[in-house]
């Protein structure tokens, strides 16, 4: 059995019974980085669990070796470092191939924390319908992506860094000047001690004061 398991993306009242069963039951975890989910399942009290790293930089051999513990009739645990896996993570590489080999694996899911719900559902913008779009593409792409947003009849969700948060919003200054009463919201630091949401406009995007501090959600409304 492969149990795909949403841990908390800050706050760690928003774990599952679900996941604290899984996490507490499975034989080793599979995880982006042992360090931060060692230090879960401590803060959890959680037992300490086997951890087998599963990262960007993994090949094949080590999504093989994964699969052979499956097949040999293993329950594993599938984590990121923060909210649901799959999702800007490479665990859906050990997914998508757990899948395709049929009836071999059982996959499971433990739904729960993600921080791009979490940012959609505290905008106050229409969510009937959105577009997510993950981390934007850093060179190739991106100046196209940003002017098709003047266009985007649904409500924009996306991720972006610390490091690039600044350079982000000067480009949407840009790309949205002729729509200067657009509404954007941008969150940071979701469930955790210093939340932050901040509800503007393109017109006062520019002026805001933003604390350079922690992980971004940008949600631009709709056209």
């Amino acid at each position: 059995m492969l149990s795909i398991v949403s841990t908390p993306i800050g706050n760690l009242g928003d774990i599952t019974l679900r996941a604290l069963e899984t996490l507490k039951e499975c034989d080793a975890i599979v995880c982006e980085d042992t360090r931060v989910t060692g230090k879960l399942l401590q803060m959890l009290d959680l037992p300490k669990k086997e951890l087998i790293s599963l990262h960007g930089y993994s090949d094949t051999k080590k999504i093989n070796a994964i699969l052979k513990r499956l097949a040999e009739g293993a329950h594993l645990a599938l984590v990121s470092d923060a909210g649901t896996p799959c999702i800007s993570d490479p665990g859906y590489q050990l997914v998508s191939v757990a899948l395709r080999q049929g009836d071999t694996h059982q996959v499971e899911v433990i739904p729960g924390p993600s921080a791009f719900l979490a940012a959609l559902s505290a905008s106050g913008l229409p969510i009937n319908q959105f577009l997510y779009l993950g981390f934007l593409p850093l060179k190739k792409g991106r100046q196209t992506l940003l002017a098709s947003f003047t266009e985007e009849k649904r409500t924009i969700v996306f991720y972006e860094s610390v490091h690039r948060i600044e350079k982000t919003l000067r480009e949407l200054v840009g790309a949205l000047r002729d729509q200067p009463n657009r509404d954007i919201v941008i969150c940071r630091e979701l469930t955790k001690m210093h939340e932050e949401i901040l509800r503007t406009t393109v017109a006062e995007l520019a002026s805001i004061s933003l604390t350079q501090k922690g992980e971004f959600v940008i949600v631009i409304g709709a056209v």
